[in-house]
């Protein structure tokens, strides 16, 4: 049993303690919990603006700690990852496919041609049926759509299709590739590129560099033709706000924008990115 779970198991054994008494002495108890807990989650709070401000980076190996981590985010400090579009795109599938199977047929994921299309497969009676373009659209298509609102097409390939299986059979799908390098990207500024099939944006704050798929989630507008103020990039279409500190959208929850992991070495800067773009 690790650290953390060790201390999970001791809490939850105090809480089973707890919950068998009185109303009044468990009130007493869970406002005395809370007191606690709002102590900490402001003296938390406080170490982390002022950890940020001296390193980034030695606050991102704090956050690599479980327990350190798990704190966080209980008390609401850090989001819980999100998940990516690939991991968004399955769980679509995986809704639909039941339904699928029940006719035998099927549907597998294929790739993804950015900015805004997912290529499938349908396989079984779907690949064959009459219907298989209401198919496509009334099921597919619709779950993955309201699992990802930033994909506006969903094509049907067939099996002569590139990257098959590629992700369904577990290789490795992704690649660090070098894009720039740090003086090349502005202080507090965004820099564009474009490797292979992938148009990015990296920004620049401090010693800390983010990476992003050049396309609004919104409608795939390239959003270095947005405004940016402050670390705050409007896109230029419909005036969506994304922070680049976080990817995450200000104007409607849950759309962040396609982030890339970022490593940089002896002033280097490299992106990991999906092999079938590169």
């Amino acid at each position: 049993m690790t650290k953390l779970e060790e201390l999970v198991t001791e809490i939850n054994r105090f809480e089973a303690i707890i919950s068998q008494w009185d109303e009044s002495q468990r009130c007493v108890a869970v406002g005395l919990k809370r007191a606690i807990e709002d102590l900490h989650k402001a003296a938390l709070t406080s170490l982390i603006k002022t950890v940020k401000k001296e390193s980034i980076s030695a606050l991102r190996q704090a956050v690599d700690d479980d327990i350190v981590y798990s704190v966080l985010l209980y008390h609401e400090l850090i989001k819980p990852p999100q998940p990516s579009l690939i991991d968004r795109v399955q769980a679509a599938l995986a809704e639909v496919r039941p339904g699928l199977q029940s006719h035998n047929g099927d549907v597998e994921f294929v790739a993804i041609k950015a900015p805004d299309t997912v290529e499938v497969k349908l396989i079984g009676s779907c690949s064959s049926c009459a219907t298989s373009n209401l198919t496509l659209t009334q099921t597919v298509e619709q779950s993955i759509k309201n699992h990802c609102p930033e994909i506006t097409k969903v094509v049907a390939v067939n099996d002569g299709a590139s990257g098959v299986n590629s992700i369904l059979a577990g290789k490795d799908t992704a690649t660090w590739v070098k894009v720039t390098t740090v003086e090349q990207i502005p202080q507090s500024g965004i820099l564009t590129g474009k490797i292979g099939k992938n148009s990015l944006i990296l920004y620049r704050h401090g010693e800390n560099v983010n990476c992003y798929l050049n396309a609004c989630p919104h409608l795939a507008t390239p959003l270095d033709r947005g405004k940016l103020d402050n670390h705050i990039l409007t896109c230029a279409s419909h005036g969506f706000q994304y922070n680049l500190q976080t990817g995450e959208c200000l104007t409607v929850a849950d759309i962040p924008l396609q982030s890339y992991p970022v490593q940089i070495k002896n002033d280097k800067v490299f992106v990991k990115l999906p092999k079938y773009s590169v």
